[in-house]
This record gives C-alpha cells, sequence and structure tokens, in this order.
C-alpha cells in the first residue's frame, strides 16, 4: 500500500473507532451529533494519525531499501504517540458508561477536561509527526546517498 493510502485508512480507521466508541457509550444518534462538534479536534487528530502512518509506511520502505531492519523505534514511537492523542480525544466520550462501572470521579474529570485532553492529543500527535518526518528526512538522505556511491 502507499504511504498516503494507508494514512488516509488510518485517518478513517481512527475516526470509525472514535464513533464505535461514542455508539457505544452513548448510542448512534449521540455520536454524530458528538463528531459534528467535536469536528475540528477529530479532524486533526485523525490527520495526524494518518500523516504518522503514511510516514511509518514510507520509513518502512526505506529501511527496507537499505536492507536493514531497525523500524522498531520508529513502529514505538508512531504507534504510542497516536494512540496517546486517539486516547485522549476519545475516552472523554465514555463518560456515561463510567459511573455504571463505579468510575464516576474519572467520568467527572474527563467530562471537565475533555478540551485540554484533546489539545493534549494534539500535541503528542505533533510530536509523533515531527518525530517520524525526522526519521524520514534522516534515511532519505540515507538512500540518496548510498544509491549515489554505487
Amino acid at each position: 500500500m502507499l504511504p498516503a493510502g494507508a494514512g488516509a485508512l488510518a485517518g478513517l480507521l481512527l475516526v470509525g473507532l472514535y464513533l464505535g466508541l461514542v455508539s457505544w457509550a452513548q448510542g448512534p444518534s449521540h455520536a454524530r451529533e458528538l463528531l459534528w462538534g467535536d469536528r475540528y479536534f477529530v479532524a486533526a487528530i485523525a490527520a495526524g494519525f494518518g500523516t504518522q502512518t503514511g510516514l511509518f509506511v514510507y520509513v518502512r520502505r526505506l529501511l527496507s531499501l537499505r536492507g536493514r531492519g531497525g523500524a522498531a523505534a520508529a513502529t514505538a514511537t508512531g504507534t504510542g504517540t497516536s494512540t496517546v492523542a486517539m486516547v485522549a480525544c476519545c475516552v472523554h466520550h465514555v463518560t456515561d458508561a463510567l459511573p455504571v462501572l463505579g468510575l464516576s470521579g474519572a467520568a467527572i474529570f474527563l467530562n471537565d477536561y475533555r478540551i485540554p485532553l484533546m489539545a493534549g492529543g494534539l500535541a503528542v500527535n505533533a510530536a509523533g509527526v515531527l518525530y517520524m518526518a525526522r526519521l524520514a528526512i534522516v534515511h532519505t538522505r540515507r538512500v540518496r546517498m548510498e544509491a549515489s556511491a554505487c
């Protein structure tokens, strides 16, 4: 799969996960309302996640061209930052289910701090994108240098 296609698919899957979590906790109609209300945050986080995924696929291809492993650090960083961003974006929507599970304090906290949590998710996502972009630049230069040396 091409990096852009992988990124677009990842972003769509993240939005699907968002809708699934909110639908599970509060119903499909409420999920659509929340998606519309949080559309800018959700779109930004999904775009960041998609960008990280596309960059990861790109870096992984470059590393395979070089004939080496070593994508583990990129995989761990990209996956970790995207997961944190997704959790920060989506977790506050399960607040209706948390009191049933005996987590009323968590429900109140997540509801009161949903905007800062989503902003934090965006910040973590931006850090992940910057890290993956740096890896892409470094490995692109190495592949070009190796190709010109041959």
